[in-house]
């Protein structure tokens, strides 16, 4: 009985061999796919990156729908998407990890945690603020009950959340967590990691929100000389950080210092991935808006255009993004009294603001300012005051009817009114705006219209 068992045992442990040679040249076929994917993607040949992402994503279909390598393939592909601005594509990506960590790992894993900071990731660029908030808190959540309060996947959460906090001007929420994550990544991996310079770069951005330029400026140059130190300063968020610290320059009026930063962020991004890269679009906007502050029309126009064009092949003539590079350059062309050139301009920023983000939401408020005041330049009174009644309406429901930029959207109402001979109701405006003053003086920050 016994010799007649072995010739099984035997074949099974030679099937079992057979089979783990089988998955080890699997596994070890999926790496190179993904690393040559990751490899195409961080050299700018998107191209490439998608379909070998692709690829390994239909490689690893073959392995289970329990494999943990699917949800990882699929983050990659949605990852490209997400910074190519094909958010749909991405979105559907995310999606599907998601639900499969979900249902292997159970909705507590910190994998799961992963999955939902990717898709909070996804909505904060789409400007759906509401959605994301929830993911990065529930996502924060798992990991503070799972990992700890101190590690650095909580840190990383902690990062996320008050970028967009800060986004909706709650810097009063946003400072607290940035410096909790701050301590994390300080006490973890020392004082001078690049990670310690991100998070000291996002604790300067609340600063600089606030004008509180004194606070922010060390903190940028602290990060600087972190990423300098670890020979780092190609990195794009090396490049983030110049960007940032030539915007404080350049609202403090210190020109000279802010345009050679402008310009070595270009560079970086324009290293990192090509001449077509959006991140350096972004750039290209501030270095205009540098231009344009100084009366340089002609050099900031080419400027804009150029970050338009970018924005648009990357996301769609109706991309987000492409909206503050149509606002940017609607301002250039109203500064130089092109009324009629800027129009259209503000209007196309508009619509597509109102379809990406709802017709509600404080950036609309924004564009319909912008619009208004050009109407206001013009004389057409009658155009532009329907568009101040719906800033101060969606300002007021989503900040609140006390908020000091409801102040600042009654004060321009105001002189729209006076100017179209309304002097009653002028005035009536201008005490509300004094009255929710007097409680709340409007905290520093980015200059409203």
């Amino acid at each position: 009985m016994r010799s007649g068992k072995t010739p099984v045992v035997l074949m099974g442990k030679l099937f079992l061999c057979l089979w783990a040679l089988v998955a080890c040249a699997q596994e070890l076929h999926w790496d190179k796919s993904m690393a040559a994917a990751g490899k195409a993607r961080q050299e700018g040949r998107y191209s490439e990156a998608e379909r070998l992402f692709i690829d390994a994503i239909k490689e690893v279909e073959g392995f289970g729908p329990g494999d943990p390598r699917l949800p990882a393939s699929l983050n990659s592909l949605a990852e490209l998407y997400r910074t190519r601005s094909k958010y749909a594509e991405a979105e559907a990506l995310y999606k599907r990890a998601l639900a499969i960590r979900e249902k292997t790992l159970g909705p507590d894993h910190p994998e799961v945690a992963t999955s939902l900071n990717n898709l909070a990731l996804l909505y904060h660029d789409e400007r759906k603020n509401a959605e994301a908030e929830a993911l990065y808190k529930r996502a924060l959540a798992i990991r503070e009950k799972t990992l700890g309060t101190d590690h650095l996947e909580v840190a990383s959460s902690l990062n996320n959340l008050p970028v967009l906090y800060h986004e909706e001007r709650k810097n009063a929420e946003a400072e607290p967590l940035d410096k909790r994550a701050l301590v994390i990544w300080e006490k973890t991996l020392g004082a001078d990691h690049p990670q310690v310079a991100t998070s000291l770069h996002n604790l300067a951005v609340v600063y600089h929100d606030e004008r509180n330029y004194a606070e922010a400026e060390p903190l940028y140059r602290r990060a600087l000389a972190i990423w300098e130190k670890a020979g780092g300063m190609e990195n794009p968020e090396a490049a983030a950080t110049l960007n940032s610290l030539g915007e404080l320059y350049r609202t403090q009026g210190k020109y000279a210092e802010a345009e050679p930063l402008y310009r070595r962020a270009l560079a970086i991004w324009e290293k990192a991935g090509g001449p077509e890269n959006p991140e350096a679009a972004a750039t290209l906007g501030s270095l205009g808006e540098l231009y344009r502050t100084q009366g340089k029309y002609a050099e900031a126009e080419p400027l804009y255009r150029r970050a338009l064009a970018i924005w648009e092949k990357a996301g769609g003539p109706e991309n987000p993004e492409a909206a503050a590079a149509l606002t940017s350059l609607g301002e250039l062309y109203r500064t130089q009294g092109k009324y009629a050139e800027a129009e259209p301009l503000f209007k196309r920023a508009l619509a597509v603001k109102e379809k990406s983000l709802g017709p509600e939401h404080l950036d609309v408020a924004i564009s319909l300012s912008n619009l208004a005041l050009l109407y206001n330049y013009e004389g057409k009174y009658s155009e532009a005051e329907p568009l101040y009644k719906r800033v101060v309406a969606i300002r007021e429901k989503n900040l609140g009817p006390e908020h000091p930029d409801v102040a600042q959207s009654l004060d321009a109402y105001a002189a729209l009114l006076r100017q179209a001979g309304q002097k009653a109701d002028a005035e009536k405006m201008e005490a509300r705006a004094r009255k929710i003053r007097a409680k709340r003086p409007r905290e520093p920050g980015r200059d409203l219209h």
